[in-house]
């Protein structure tokens, strides 16, 4: 251990804190005049930290509560020095590859606690969009099914068709379509109110055509629609497509 040679091997154990007491001070009083080994702790400190960083998550609450739960019932490791019972109990890694692995296992660790917080967003975020889809959907029959309910539909410039639902005693537009061309993906169609000449944002149309428009109808004398940059425009960029009078 005092030898420099193993010294020299410790800098992955280091870098992960896996040293003990003992073996730290010694190893920190060898980095102050070895350069080898302070470059490599370097990259191996900065290999972690990248892997550490690439796909943080916050631990649920309930976490500590079954580590809590799971420790009278869990093995602790043997002692250091004893060996693991088999027949191969006798055989040690060197340092050099204890540090090599123990970076390994880091590194499959945070890998597929990576893979588990990713497939976790992607869950949350069809489940999102499937709820949002529901209450839009929900939103546009009760427009439809209302007693004062209007229609007004139009062609759209380049393709396809248009339709505004409004209802005046609950101050609220739906707009659907079908048939219009594909935007490319910097693009998107944009509704707006025509409040006597001035055109007020009322959403993006989303991919299945369809939306209740946001704000209420007010005094708007129409619903209009426009291809604007990705993310929607305060105001048109261009000539509305299609313009349905609300009358």
């Amino acid at each position: 251990m005092n030898a420099t040679a193993d010294l020299h091997t410790l800098t992955g154990a280091y870098a992960a804190h896996a040293l003990d007491e003992t073996e730290r001070a010694a190893f920190e009083h060898h980095l102050a005049h070895c350069a080898p080994c302070t470059q490599e702790v370097a990259e191996f400190a900065a290999t972690l930290a990248r892997l550490g960083t690439a796909e943080a998550a916050t631990p649920p609450p309930r976490l500590k509560a079954r580590v809590m739960a799971a420790l009278p019932t869990t093995r602790q490791d043997a002692p250091r020095g004893t060996p693991a019972p088999g027949p191969r109990a006798g055989r040690r890694l060197p340092r050099r590859w204890q540090g090599f692995a123990l970076a390994a296992c880091l590194a499959v660790a945070v890998g597929a606690g990576a893979v588990a917080v990713q497939q976790h967003r992607e869950t949350e975020r069809t489940r999102t969009e499937a709820a949002a889809a529901r209450q839009q959907q929900a939103a546009l029959t009760t427009l439809l099914t209302a007693p004062d309910a209007h229609l007004a539909s139009g062609p759209v410039t380049g393709g396809g068709t248009g339709t505004a639902v409004w209802s005046p005693a609950l101050g609220r537009a739906g707009f659907w379509a079908s048939g219009l061309p594909a935007l490319p993906d910097d693009r998107v169609y944009q509704l707006w109110f025509d409040d006597a000449g001035t055109m007020r944002p009322a959403g993006l149309l989303p991919s299945d055509g369809a939306l209740v428009l946001a704000g209420p109808v007010n005094a708007a004398s129409g619903v209009g629609v426009t291809a604007e940059p990705a993310g929607g425009s305060p105001h048109p960029t261009g000539s509305p497509l299609l313009l349905l009078p609300l009358t």
